[in-house]
């Protein structure tokens, strides 16, 4: 299959791209700059803006699918119309595309923060609506509505193969910024660390490229599907005590207090008001307060989506990094 890919120069991006590769599939590769994409001998790779039509449409030519990794996801910014571009915007082009020129599959990722999160043996499922905090999130709430764009059209659209993938939070290799990996970085060897008392859905990156790419021939059209699991789902603090058990090193995991985080929100509103940039805000920090915890099984029964342990996806980020910087 010849598979256009969008978003190749993210973490998520980098390893569809392998994924692709290893299983067949002629990939090509629209980026802003050629760069940014460290595997460019394995793809063809056009430069140019996908928000620009034309330039969408003529990459797209002779692709049996798109692919879409791309999103905004910088915390930092301060406006809900910089996230709309990429995160909205960006599928409606992807639908046009698709009804236009006839191209039969398109897999969207999205994020896992569009489906109301769960709690510790209540994993939430694709059905459970969205909600705080995560409805007052600029980037979750911009990630809906382009969702919501690919879903519609999947609606009317009953001849075509559209899937959306939700991953939980991405750690493993190419993470080339790094991007969600800096989590880790935050707290590796550190004698003291500090960590809000919430959770995520951690899960390897190369298990949801696995789902994505799974997702160009399996899985229900119209469908969103989780792809994380519940071995994953842990708290931010036992994150950091995972990995300081892993690399042999000592670290005291402090917990503060949830007002204290919320105060460090009010911080950044009031630095963001006289114009710096940072991501601390209320709505970013009540984020780190909740478990984000998911029900993958659906990726998994349908999608063929693994579960690698999460010990394995902070090792290989580590040692991607120690390789390549």
């Amino acid at each position: 299959m010849k598979v256009l890919l969008l978003g190749a120069t993210g973490l998520l991006g980098h390893n569809v791209l392998l994924r692709l590769v290893d299983e067949g599939h002629q990939v090509r590769a629209l980026v802003r700059c050629a760069e940014g994409l460290k595997l460019k001998d394995l793809c063809e790779v056009r430069e140019g803006s996908p928000l620009d039509y034309e330039v969408l449409w003529e990459a797209a030519a002779g692709c049996d699918a798109v692919i879409n990794c791309a999103g905004t996801t910088d915390m930092s910014l301060r406006r809900y119309d910089d996230y709309l571009p990429v995160n909205r915007d960006l599928c409606r082009l992807l639908v046009r595309l698709v009804e236009e020129e006839g191209i039969g599959t398109l897999v969207h990722t999205s994020t896992v923060n569009t489906i109301g999160y769960g709690i510790v043996h209540k994993y939430a499922h694709e059905r459970i609506p969205m909600w705080e905090p995560f409805l007052s999130s600029y980037y979750a709430s911009s990630k809906r509505e382009g969702e919501d764009i690919i879903l519609e059209a999947a609606k009317r659209l009953d001849d075509r193969h559209i899937i959306v993938i939700n991953p939980g939070y991405l750690l493993g290799p190419w993470d080339v910024k790094p991007s969600s990996g800096r989590m880790l970085l935050a707290g590796y060897r550190k004698p003291v660390m500090i960590a809000p008392w919430g959770g995520k859905a951690f899960v390897h990156v190369q298990d949801v490229a696995q789902a994505v790419v799974s997702a160009l021939t399996r899985g229900t059209h119209g469908r969103r599907y989780i792809a994380a699991n519940r071995r994953g789902c842990i708290t931010i603090r036992d994150l950091y005590k995972l990995q300081a058990k892993i690399y042999g090193y000592g670290q005291w995991v402090i917990v503060p207090p949830d007002w204290l985080v919320r105060a460090a929100g009010w911080v950044g509103d009031a630095l963001r008001a006289v114009g710096l940039k940072t991501e601390l805000s209320t709505s970013n920090v009540k984020q780190l307060l909740v478990h984000e915890f998911y029900d993958g099984s659906l990726a998994a029964d349908e999608l063929g989506m693994p579960a690698t342990p999460i010990e394995e996806a902070i090792k290989d980020f580590h040692q991607w990094r120690k390789e390549n910087t």
